[in-house]
């Protein structure tokens, strides 16, 4: 019996991966050190020393970037719903998924402002993007499901509470821990509401 052949690795395709990656790197540092639109494809070519054209092969448009940067926010906000810890205390996984998103709101502002806020022009999310996007809201609608919390207003509630401290935090302390603070708070006031006295506090 022979062994199968030995895969070759195809390391055109590697470097190609490693130059687009490297790109994105880049324009992660530029929107964080400026904003959102201070996205400029002719900039991340000088900073990486490209010429342009060459930057073009691998984004042909200033959107195909914010594309790819939509997706990693979102691969990353799954990534971290992943880490949520089971308990049979429900205000305590709330308290967790709250604390999960503000934290991720507060780490990179320009990526939540990608995310939730829409503020670049006329960007749309590639169809392969949105759907991670799709991915982060049915996973956090399973999340309350679990919690015995299928109803959508509760839904629409709780993304409202966590959603304005999130934005609170980034437009009036965001450097700070203002609205972080408030979340155990503002958690205790939500599953009060919704739980009433049936769930005791931890």
């Amino acid at each position: 019996m022979h062994s199968a052949e030995p895969r070759h690795r195809d390391r055109r395709r590697a470097r190609h991966e490693a130059t687009k990656q490297e790109i994105l790197d880049a324009a992660w540092a530029m929107v964080r050190a400026g904003g959102l639109n201070a996205l400029s494809l002719r900039a991340l070519a000088h900073d990486l020393d490209m010429e342009p054209q060459s930057l073009y092969t691998y984004f042909p448009s200033k959107h195909a970037v914010y594309d790819h940067l939509f997706a990693a926010g979102n691969r990353e906000l799954l990534d971290r719903f992943q880490r949520v810890e089971t308990s049979d205390d429900p205000r305590h996984v709330l308290g967790q998924i709250a604390h999960l998103f503000v934290s991720f709101a507060a780490d990179e502002p320009a990526r939540y402002e990608l995310l939730f806020m829409r503020t670049v022009p006329d960007f749309e999310p590639s169809p392969e993007s949105y759907a991670l996007a799709v991915d982060v809201v049915s996973q956090a609608r399973s999340a309350l499901a679990a919690l015995g919390l299928d109803d959508d207003a509760d839904f629409d509630m709780w993304t409202a509470l966590v959603a304005g401290l999130a934005s609170q935090q980034l437009a009036n302390d965001p450097h700070g821990d203002r609205y972080i603070r408030l979340i155990d708070d503002a958690v205790t006031m939500f599953a009060d509401h919704v739980f009433g006295t049936r769930v005791p506090r931890s």
